[in-house]
């Protein structure tokens, strides 16, 4: 609105013009842009030779990756009392879980929560309660969680009509009759969380592996989440976009392409519960879920009592010996160098687009990734660190996760919002998300390898700059930018049956599987089962049931 433009006198001109001129002052800030895992991952596509060994390993067990997988192999291997074991820890420490830290302020460079795990999900409520985080009741419906944990209010909001509101569902201002599809979608979730197939098992669980394989529910993979919304009525534009911007924000890829089976599974799996909390809490830290990579690593340190079993380097080559595989890995440092660790048995705990780099043929064990591999999306994870708050409207404060409606991006996070202060901290860090599903992903990931630090900063602040404006710059001290080009595998259609992927989870021999791509998409719930699912096939343990 044009307030008061024909009050503007020579006074108020003067006013004018030097706002004008601070305006033109404010200038954004230079961006510091990381390619986590790409120099390596390029030089496997491409078939780099490598120096040859100059050192020699021997353990009973060699976990490729230190991501969730590989610390929940290494985790449960080592509270189970199994000690001969390595973890070679590949380009990045903790990978999708990965921190970053600058002027004594953590953020995520990648997950930045997680869900509270059902009973399904025993693995985690284990890890959790080892680590403190559950204080008492792990096996109850309902455990007491520590409040530092758990996600403050305000939790969430959404940026709509230039307005803020609660929630991620529009639903202010919209007419009776898309609120009641709304109403009946949210009811129907309601009811697919208890719902059984003819098998017995629920319909929807986490992990992945538990859910029911009655075919009747199964053939929901083999549409999209929009052609089931279009088939069962809803019609309202508003729970159209916040079904795909869910689908984009766990999945990476648009409602249109992710499967029916999926787009439901992201609802109605998930019914953990808190003694402490209420219905929807999340736990999350400042780091991200760096924290409980963290936590793994100290509590596997304390049981072997030493840190040696954490090697750097990356594996780039596994062979087959009489003695079991042999893995070859390239040690970090400014001359190039390997080792190589003898092993009886191996975990490949990286993705499989890596995995079936450095096997002499992942073929042989029923996956080809001609055929099985899954879409994988190109992610920005951004890192603002601030200097004071850009200004909120009265009324409408500033949550953990603000989203803007029909935004570029997928919102952004305030990494400060769990520090427990009366007053807002004077510094902060704003984490913004970007699943670049607008275009297909290897169109993302080429123009991510030729963008200008300069264009990947427009990308990175499209949904702050539409909250705030330019004054934004103004408080932006630093930027650092995640590139993560293959960050996660997308479940599309008919993911559930994909061939290759039923391989790998059976495969129970001396090479073994452990990722969250065995389930199709990337989170830490299904990340952490293949790992311990790993060292029970080590220890001649069954995975654990719901």
């Amino acid at each position: 609105m044009r307030r008061r433009s024909f009050l503007l006198g020579a006074a108020t001109a003067a006013a004018a013009g030097a706002a004008g001129y601070w305006r033109s002052r404010i200038v954004e800030t230079a961006p510091d842009v990381d390619y986590p895992g790409m120099q390596a991952g390029h030089a496997l596509r491409d078939g780099a030779s490598w120096p040859q060994p100059t050192e020699s390993r021997r353990h009973g067990v060699a976990i490729l990756g230190s991501g969730v997988a590989g610390l929940s192999c290494a985790w449960k291997l080592a509270r189970e009392g199994y000690t001969d074991f390595i973890v070679v820890q590949g380009p990045e420490f903790a990978g999708n879980a990965a921190a970053g830290r600058r002027g004594g302020l953590d953020y995520p460079r990648g997950a930045h929560y997680l869900p509270l795990p059902s009973l399904a999900s025993s693995h985690v409520r284990e890890m959790l309660a080892d680590f403190g985080i559950i204080e008492r009741g792990a096996g109850e419906v309902r455990p007491y969680y520590d409040e530092a944990a758990l996600a403050h209010s305000p939790q969430e909001r959404l940026l709509r009509g230039g307005r803020w509101e609660d929630g991620l569902l529009p639903m202010a201002g919209l007419p009776e009759t898309e609120l009641a599809q709304h109403r009946r979608f949210l009811a129907r979730v309601e009811r697919l969380r208890t719902e059984t197939g003819r098998d017995g098992r629920k319909v929807f669980s986490i992990p992945l592996a538990l859910s029911s394989r009655d075919p009747a529910w199964r053939a929901l993979d083999a549409i999209t989440f929009k052609q089931w919304l279009d088939r069962e009525g809803y019609s309202s534009a508003a729970l159209h976009w916040y079904l795909d911007y869910c689908c984009r924000d766990d999945y990476g890829a648009r409602y249109d392409a992710v499967s029916a089976w999926a787009g439901l599974h992201y609802f109605a799996s998930r019914d953990g519960h808190a003694a402490n909390a209420g219905e929807g809490a999340v736990l999350t830290w400042p780091g991200g879920l760096s924290v409980l990579a963290d936590r793994m690593r100290d509590a596997i340190t304390r049981k072997l009592g030493h840190d040696g079993w954490l090697a750097a380097g990356t594996a780039v080559r596994v062979q087959d010996t009489a003695a079991g595989p042999l893995v070859t890995c390239l040690a970090p440092g400014p001359a190039p160098g390997a080792y190589t660790v003898q092993t009886r048995r191996t975990v490949c705990a990286m993705p499989l687009f890596v995995a079936q780099r450095i096997l002499p043929d992942i073929r042989a064990y029923g996956y080809d990734p001609a055929a099985h591999a899954s879409s994988r999306a190109a992610w920005m994870v951004s890192n603002f660190v601030m200097d004071g708050y850009p200004a909120e409207a009265p009324g409408e404060p500033l949550s953990w996760d603000n989203v803007v409606y029909g935004g570029k991006a997928l919102g952004y996070v305030v990494s400060t919002h769990q520090l427990l202060r009366v007053a807002p901290s004077p510094r902060s860090v704003f984490t913004a998300y970007h699943a670049l599903s607008g275009q297909t992903p290897r169109a993302a990931r080429e123009w991510l390898a030729a963008a200008s630090p300069e264009a990947l900063r427009e990308e990175a602040a499209a949904d702050l700059v539409a909250a705030y404006g330019r004054e934004f710059w103004r408080h932006a001290r630093a930027l650092e930018i995640t590139v993560r080009g293959h960050a996660m595998a997308s479940p599309l259609c008919g993911y559930l049956s994909n061939p290759g992927l039923v391989a790998l989870r059976e495969v129970d021999g001396p090479v073994l599987f452990a990722h969250a791509d065995l389930s199709g998409y990337s989170v830490f719930e299904e990340a952490a089962w293949w790992g311990v699912v790993a060292a029970g096939r080590i220890l001649g343990q069954p995975p654990p049931q719901a």
